[in-house]
């Protein structure tokens, strides 16, 4: 526990915060790809696209089992194990959950991507950003929380409007579109879009509880 005399003054082994930031780096780059994907219409091009977020999947895969190898074999953690373990899970969650988003583009070759599926994407991208800042506030939220406060916040406000988005386009896709096939394909595709939005704040939430836990 964070207030025994024990963990005060024993050293903390501070290799995780690199880690987890480099985990969020992988979340980065794979949604600029995701983003960069959706001016891409050809299959070709999706195929292209999902093999290089694939590898961004893999590679993220990687870094949490390290994570989770490290966390067995570290005898002082800067936090508790499970806290860490939590937040490398829900990261990698969510460069898994772009990985599907760009599976389903892939595989469903749907009409080109409508500007709310664009826009989902940037927010997705929106989030990754706010997660790398956020571990770069790791380290010394302990006495100024306030930053990383503020990125849970930010986190949560974009997946609200990532879900008001996502309901007004549903709406108009059963309003609008004449093709079964097609709307089937996007309502897919959407919905996995909006689930990654949900997964990146959820790393927020595990954030807050750093916050109540550690600050």
């Amino acid at each position: 526990m964070k207030n025994s005399f024990f963990s005060r003054f024993t050293p903390k082994e501070p290799k995780f915060f690199p880690l987890l930031r480099q985990l969020a780096e992988i979340l980065s780059d794979a949604s600029d790809t995701l983003v960069e994907s959706m001016g891409h219409d050809s299959p070709s091009d999706r195929a292209d696209y999902y093999k290089r977020i694939k590898d961004f999947e893999r590679n993220g895969d990687k870094l949490t089992h390290t994570i989770f190898d490290e966390l067995g074999t570290t005898f002082i953690t800067p936090f508790d194990r499970e806290d860490i373990h939590d937040l490398a899970s829900s990261i990698d969650d969510v460069i898994d959950g772009i990985n599907s988003c760009a599976k389903r583009i892939h595989i469903y070759n749907p009409r080109p991507i409508s500007d709310s599926g664009k826009e989902l994407a940037l927010l997705i991208q929106q989030e990754a950003e706010c997660i790398i800042k956020a571990m770069d506030e790791l380290e010394t939220f302990r006495k100024k929380p306030a930053a990383l406060r503020g990125y849970c916040a930010k986190l949560h406000d974009i997946e609200n409007h990532a879900d008001d988005l996502y309901e007004l386009f549903i709406k108009k896709l059963f309003e609008e579109e004449k093709d079964c096939i097609e709307i089937i394909k996007i309502k897919e595709i959407m919905y996995e879009l909006e689930k990654t939005t949900d997964a990146a704040e959820h790393v927020g939430k595990i954030l807050r509880n750093f916050i109540v836990k550690y600050a």
